[in-house]
């Protein structure tokens, strides 16, 4: 039988918050309960929102709550080359083409005539008949300043979501050719993700619902590739009081400003438990115990409101700390 695997793969694009920290110990129970390997990544491919601080911050913050993974960190950076041999056997497919088109005339192009753009599709749909019909635009060259993009069909992709069910995407209508290949000649995230989850041998991917229609795209790529696709877990995510995902605009809900603070780990836990079916209020609570007892079929089904008495009552102890 295939060893079941699954990852935490926090980028160092800033750092993370009640919400990374839900999802992750949501993760973690998972995979202690039915011995699954957890392991390590650092998504650091999106260059210009890279933060210096926060690679290593998140390593110290997830250890913090004791989650220490089974082997060391995959840093995407460090290693290029498998993003590289995918490109080429895409390419070899036919799979991609290179693509120079602004995001303003894509957006003109798949508006209705006589229709503005900004009433038309979203700026991010790229019609088919788009495609280049030069041969050497289905050649890769990876020093090119192109993006590239995945050619699909006009299909829907169907999948079972572990936690939000059955499944239906139509790419096409939806997103159209999308990138996969960027201009900074690194690999786009819907690739990038898909080859690390390859190498890594990941079965199980557990992460936000924000990402749920990302699942149709990687799904493309996973079986271009020749690769199995992974269960998909798809959680509900933690939101401020105006249903908007977790930002500033919230107030502070970094894990690191309670770690500095002296907040024990087992408060953040606790209201992390409340969060997830485990107790109706916040109790302080071990990564142990949480594991224990965790109840999958428990998890609300609905977005989770972190408020201003969250916040408070997670500082509530850091004075006996």
């Amino acid at each position: 039988m295939t060893k079941h695997r699954t990852r935490l793969a926090p980028s160092p694009t800033g750092a993370l918050h009640i919400g990374n920290a839900r999802t992750f110990l949501i993760n973690w129970a998972l995979a202690k309960q039915r011995s699954w390997d957890v392991v390590l990544r650092i998504e650091d491919l999106d260059s210009p929102r890279i933060k210096p601080w926060a690679h290593q911050q998140a390593i110290d913050v997830l250890q913090w709550l004791g989650m220490v993974c089974d082997e060391p960190a995959l840093v995407q950076s460090a290693q290029p080359q498998p993003y590289l041999d995918a490109m080429k056997s895409l390419a070899q497919q036919g799979q991609i083409f290179r693509c120079d088109l602004t995001r303003r005339e894509i957006e003109r192009a798949a508006a209705a005539p006589h229709q503005s753009p900004s009433e038309g599709p979203s700026e991010n749909r790229f019609p088919r008949h788009l495609r280049p019909t030069q041969k050497e635009a289905f050649l890769f060259e990876p020093t090119a300043a192109s993006s590239y993009r995945f050619q699909i069909e006009d299909d829907l992709v169907t999948f079972e979501d572990q936690l939000q069910g059955p499944q239906a995407v139509n790419v096409a209508a939806d997103i159209g050719d999308f990138v996969v290949w960027t201009q900074r000649q690194q690999p786009a995230y819907q690739l990038a993700v898909v080859v690390d989850d390859i190498r890594q041998g990941i079965t199980d991917v557990v992460r936000g619902d924000d990402l749920l229609t990302s699942a149709a795209r990687q799904t493309l790529i996973y079986k271009a590739l020749g690769a199995a696709v992974p269960k998909w877990w798809h959680l509900p995510l933690v939101v401020g009081p105006d249903g908007r995902r977790l930002a500033k605009r919230h107030g502070d809900s970094r894990l690191i400003t309670y770690l500095q603070a002296g907040v024990p780990a087992e408060r953040v836990i606790g209201l992390i438990a409340s969060y997830s079916g485990l107790c109706s209020t916040p109790v302080p609570m071990s990564l142990d115990d949480f594991t224990r007892s965790f109840v999958l079929d428990n998890i609300p089904r609905q977005q989770v409101v972190f408020t201003q008495e969250s916040h408070q009552w997670l500082l509530a102890d850091s004075s006996s700390s």
